[in-house]
């Protein structure tokens, strides 16, 4: 099964956790670079590690759907 080249179908809902993923990361490199907002950088990284298994959760079991049916 490979990961990048199963194809799946998507509804706009379910790409809320790949927005707030892309989000998440650009917001921590933001706070990388500002002393300020870097202070409080654990509030970036807790729903960027969560969107990104999230993420990773429907890819696979959109990928198991397509190859079972």
């Amino acid at each position: 099964m490979n990961f990048f080249e199963a194809k799946t179908s998507w509804k706009n809902i379910e790409f809320i956790p790949f927005k707030l993923c892309v989000a998440s990361a650009y917001m921590m490199v933001g706070a990388y670079f500002q002393s300020f907002i870097s202070k409080h950088l654990e509030i970036f990284v807790i729903p960027f590690l969560v969107s990104v298994a999230w993420t990773v959760y429907l890819r696979m079991s959109k990928m198991r759907q397509y190859k079972n049916g």
